[in-house]
């Protein structure tokens, strides 16, 4: 680990964004720590391109205080430790996949190999075909070689896996893992909810330029979606309101429905105060349920 390298590794402190008369981002607070993986999340428009920019210097704030390493983004101390992949990317059609492995690795000054980067983004098989000449998702793994080659410290994704298959994908995920296990920082913006739930450390929400979510996956299908369990108990209503995580109760037959954050704290409180209980049915809201349910809000 390098000696300035603090635990949080960029942040956006109550940030205001404008394109004229539209506001992109209002009073956005935002950070990514060390070794985290960190998925912005979005409907269209909602400003999570924005933000990358702002945090890669490539646009400036009309409030509020961006910092990258603890400084300003545009210093290139701090851009020489980071890396991105955007889906704005232009590069030339008629370099080769190697070729454009050497000239960005050149722009660093502690590159991997270009053997390590190949390896790392799954572009060996690669390396002598033209940029022009490759499928999309193809193009993909060649900008996420490009994006990796500085060695960085703090990686920027912009919907990295977009028109790759299935097993191109996952290839991909693990190495996003492996770098967040090497104490790397990852930024990633999806619109594949399974993909920032099996990744992401974190998930941050936006809509229409506001934060509205922050939590891990976890925590934000429990908030917004909530848990249900259904079962055949003894215990009157009363009795269960009072258990720890129950939000609502409702009598259905000879069964309840109990409304609950958490489906194993309720789970365990169940079998121990009714041994009896039996029939047990238990539902839990996905990532997309919750995501749909914000943006909906």
């Amino acid at each position: 680990m390098q000696p300035d390298f603090q635990p949080e590794v960029a942040r956006l402190n109550r940030v205001i964004k404008n394109y004229g008369s539209r506001r992109a981002l209002q009073e956005v607070d935002l950070c990514v720590n060390r070794g985290e993986i960190l998925a912005l999340l979005g409907p269209n428009g909602a400003g999570k391109t924005t933000a990358v920019k702002l945090l890669l210097g490539l646009l400036d704030p009309n409030g509020g205080e961006v910092r990258v390493f603890g400084k300003d983004p545009r210093e290139a101390r701090g851009r020489q430790r980071t890396g991105a992949m955007l889906q704005v990317a232009r590069v030339p059609e008629t370099l080769r996949v190697r070729e454009h492995i050497d000239l960005f690795s050149s722009y660093y000054p502690h590159p991997l190999s270009i053997a390590e980067t190949m390896e790392a983004a799954g572009v060996c098989e690669l390396a002598n075909r033209k940029f022009g000449e490759l499928s999309g998702g193809e193009k993909q793994r060649a900008l996420f070689a490009l994006a990796l080659c500085g060695n960085p410290d703090l990686l920027f994704l912009d919907e990295p896996t977009v028109g790759m298959d299935v097993e191109a994908r996952r290839g991909m995920w693990k190495q996003i893992r492996s770098l967040a296990a090497r104490g790397k920082s990852v930024l990633l913006t999806t619109h594949y909810l399974e993909e920032a739930e099996a990744l992401a450390d974190r998930i941050v929400v936006l809509h229409r330029g506001r934060v509205i979510e922050n939590g891990t996956a976890r925590e934000i299908k429990s908030r917004v979606t909530g848990q249900v369990v259904r079962c055949r108990t003894k215990l009157p209503i009363e009795d269960l309101l009072r258990f720890d995580y129950v939000n609502d109760v409702r009598r259905e037959g000879d069964s309840v429905e109990i409304q609950t954050s958490s489906i194993d704290g309720v789970l365990r409180q169940l079998i121990l105060t009714d041994p009896e209980a039996a029939g047990f049915e238990l539902q839990k809201g996905g990532l997309e349920d919750a995501f749909l349910a914000l943006t909906a809000k």
